[in-house]
């Protein structure tokens, strides 16, 4: 894979600081719910979105939608919504006098999707949904139809509400790169928004970013050095979830799997890019970890009644896990790995 310039670096980190921009200029105080999740449409990963109504976070889809130029599509997740209301459906259309099926696209077929309440549906709808993150292609009646390209979930749920839900089985939570909580917004983050926006209209948001531009970033973070002691400290991060690593491990019962370690790697070299740097860097993992791991662990019964959070224990985590080195390669020639031209 070819190693990047600087100039390149530089050209990548100029036009995510102006994503950046342009979407906090519409979501006001939310810097960095903003910075994390773009971090994770760099490193191709979906996102889970934890908060109450109102705070942002359709906005914020629609936001990356437009300043991306890419198509969105929303999805109200209900108990009572079926796989094929989101995946398509086969319909029985007649031509030239012959009746056959044509498969009909659902809504799953966008660049964005934004899976509002997804702790709403039916296991049995959950498990489509959870075809299209992983393969980025759904089947129907034995036959693959592939998804849009570049293809994001950014998925919500409210933490409070749990009547009628059916909360997400671990192999789904595993396939979103992130979880964040979205907070509320304090008094003078109210005021500008009070100040600035009007109920009911749209703020306007001119694209920033084509496609095609988006996707060679996406591909610029995949050349991002990842060097050995950077690997070792995501290694060291993720064995530390599991009982009997760590102190704050007793408090879990089940820690992160293997995809935990390369979220993290995949994370940190999109925020080393983001930082107009050649290389991940310890500081981008830690960045990341609690955003990575916190929904990749499961707490003990003991843990949720003494009220630990999986947030809270998955910070205790990173805190615990010494860095071993005092420094990582940060010009272009140290970042080559050894043995490379």
């Amino acid at each position: 894979m070819p190693t990047l310039t600087e100039a390149e670096i530089a050209t990548h980190n100029a036009g995510v600081r102006r994503l950046m921009e342009a979407l906090n200029s519409v979501l006001f105080g939310q810097e960095r719910l903003v910075e994390l999740v773009v971090t994770g449409i760099l490193a191709r990963g979906h996102i889970l979105l934890e908060g109450l109504p109102g705070l942002g976070k359709t906005e914020l889809v629609k936001g990356l939608a437009k300043a991306l130029e890419l198509g969105t599509k929303r999805i109200q997740f209900t108990p009572d919504l079926l796989p094929g209301d989101i995946t398509g459906n086969p319909v029985l259309q007649e031509a030239n006098g012959r009746r056959e099926f044509v498969f009909q696209p659902g809504p799953l077929f966008t660049n964005l999707c934004l899976a509002d309440e997804i702790n709403r549906a039916s296991p049995k709808t959950q498990s489509a949904l959870l075809e299209a993150m992983q393969e980025r292609r759904v089947t129907v009646l034995g036959e693959t139809h592939p998804l849009p390209q570049p293809f994001f979930v950014l998925a919500t749920q409210n933490p409070i509400e749990l009547e009628g839900t059916y909360p997400l089985p671990e192999a789904q939570l595993d396939r979103f790169l992130f979880k964040l909580d979205v907070h509320r917004n304090d008094a003078s983050t109210l005021q500008r928004i009070v100040e600035n926006r009007e109920l009911g209209v749209e703020p306007e948001l001119k694209p920033v970013m084509t496609r095609e531009a988006l996707t060679g970033i996406m591909e610029a973070v995949r050349t991002i050095y990842l060097p050995e002691v950077v690997a070792n400290y995501i290694a060291r991060l993720v064995d530390a979830t599991h009982p009997g690593q760590s102190k704050a491990a007793t408090a879990i019962k089940y820690g992160a799997s293997p995809r935990a370690a390369l979220s993290l790697a995949s994370a940190a070299k999109a925020r080393g890019l983001m930082s107009g740097r050649i290389n991940a860097s310890f500081e981008d993992v830690q960045a990341v970890a609690v955003p990575v791991l916190q929904h990749r662990i499961i707490l003990d019964y003991n843990a949720r009644i003494d009220g630990k959070t999986n947030a809270g224990v998955a910070a205790e985590v990173l805190a615990e896990v010494p860095v071993q080195a005092l420094s990582v390669p940060r010009t272009l020639k140290e970042s080559q790995p050894v043995g490379a031209a």
